[in-house]
């Protein structure tokens, strides 16, 4: 299991790296690294620019799948299920792409939200 606290966008990519690091070191396969980086940055981003504050980051590998979980309080009323964004827009992807890389539902997990990319 990996843990840590981002409050910032810099902070944030270079605890993703140390992320991406770790998942090379568990064995995970490049595209499973790639989509458990973009997941990450999408929901992190999301809480800090949206919601003007840090959040804590767990990520646990496990036998078939990844388990990512982002915790904030700004997360309460974030749209989880938003309509299909413009794909030209600026801004409003990011829980499309979320919704269109993880395994399943994304659930709501106490203060924050959980989701699962399967490994290949």
């Amino acid at each position: 299991m990996i843990t840590f606290r981002i409050d910032d966008l810099k902070n944030m990519t270079a605890n993703l790296k140390t992320f991406a690091e770790f998942l090379r070191g568990m064995g995970v396969a490049e595209e499973d690294v790639f989509a458990s980086r973009l997941v990450s940055s999408e929901l992190i981003s999301n809480v800090i620019i949206h919601g003007g504050e840090g959040a804590e980051f767990r990520c646990e590998v496990l036998d078939d799948r990844i388990c990512i979980n982002v915790l904030s309080p700004s997360f309460k009323g974030v749209n989880l299920y938003p309509p299909k964004p413009d794909p030209l827009a600026e801004s409003g992807r990011g829980m499309y792409i979320v919704r269109s890389v993880c395994l399943g539902e994304i659930e709501r997990d106490a203060d924050g939200i959980k989701v699962f990319i399967q490994l290949h």
